[in-house]
Order: C-alpha cells, then structure tokens, then sequence
C-alpha cells in the first residue's frame, strides 16, 4: 500500500443501469462486509474521472463513463487525516461483471429498494440512493462513523428532485 500521508484524495462511481445499482462488498477497513460504491485512491499523474473509471473497473470488471458529479464526502479522522472522496454518476458501457477477489467478498447490481432494506447497506449508498435529490450542492452533516475515527464528517451533494437515470 502506498504511503498516502495526512490528506487523502479518492473517487467512488455510483454506476446506475435499469434502476440496478453496482456495489461491492469490501474485505477490509470499515466497509468489511458492507455494500459501497467502488472506491479507491487517485493516483499520482491521474484525473478524478481516470482514477474514478479504473476504480469500477479493477474492483468489478465494469467499464463506465462519468455522466455527472454525485458529490463529495469529506472528513477528518482522528484530527489528522484529511479523507476526501469525489463520487460521480457513471453508466456502464461495457466490460463483464467480475468482482476482484483480492480486496472484494462479492460484487453485483443491486436495485434501490433491496439496497434501502439491506442491513449491511453502508451509509453513503444509503445517503445517495434516499437524500440526494436537488441540483443545488448543499453540505450534509452526518453523524459520526465511529468505526474509521472520523472527528469531522459531512457530504457535500446535490439534493436531485428527480431520479438519476444514468443507464438510459
């Protein structure tokens, strides 16, 4: 793992087709065991929107394009490490469905309402799929997630008043 300092930059795509939405479950940190979006890391030499489709498709084997900005989660964890992820809207145009077994339990399209009632939905899916909907950004504090140390956390998003209908 490469050594990301105090200030931490990453991408999650929330890639949407037939009212399915692609998720992941994670291996390890805080996500164990929880439906996400894929995520990673921006890389040095690298764009948010390339960081963002390589993340899709090396944990899910999905390519996708970026149709729109989602929103961005930022936080601080244990007053030290600035955390920031940009999420996108994406649509998939192609690759085959094929989890990375490495880093991932499982991945799969799931629709809203089975991710809305899974236990193991993590807070951000939840967040995107039920409150995000207007087009104006608007800082949304959330509580704190005690299981990653966060001391500061908020999403800064859109609240849509329609349906994202990326995969149409």
């Amino acid at each position: 793992m490469k050594k990301r300092e105090n200030v931490w930059i990453a991408v999650a795509g929330i890639v949407e087709i037939e009212g399915k939405y692609l998720v992941v479950k994670k291996k390890y940190s805080g996500l164990k065991g929880k439906w996400s979006f894929p995520a990673g890391f921006v890389d040095e030499g690298e764009t948010m929107e390339d960081a963002v489709k390589r993340e899709v498709f090396e944990e899910t084997g999905i390519h996708a394009e970026v149709m729109e900005f989602a929103g961005i989660r930022t936080g601080v964890i244990n007053h030290t490490i600035s955390d920031n992820m940009v999420l996108f809207y994406m649509r998939p145009i192609g690759g085959f469905l094929q989890p990375e077994e490495k880093e991932l339990f499982d991945a799969q399209f799931i629709s809203r309402e089975e991710l809305i009632q899974h236990p193991q939905t993590s807070q951000i899916v939840l967040f995107f799929l039920q409150e995000a909907i207007s087009p104006a950004l608007h800082v949304h504090p959330l509580a704190i997630d005690q299981v990653f140390g966060y001391t500061d956390y908020k999403i800064l998003a859109p609240k849509r008043n329609t349906t994202f209908e990326g995969g149409k």
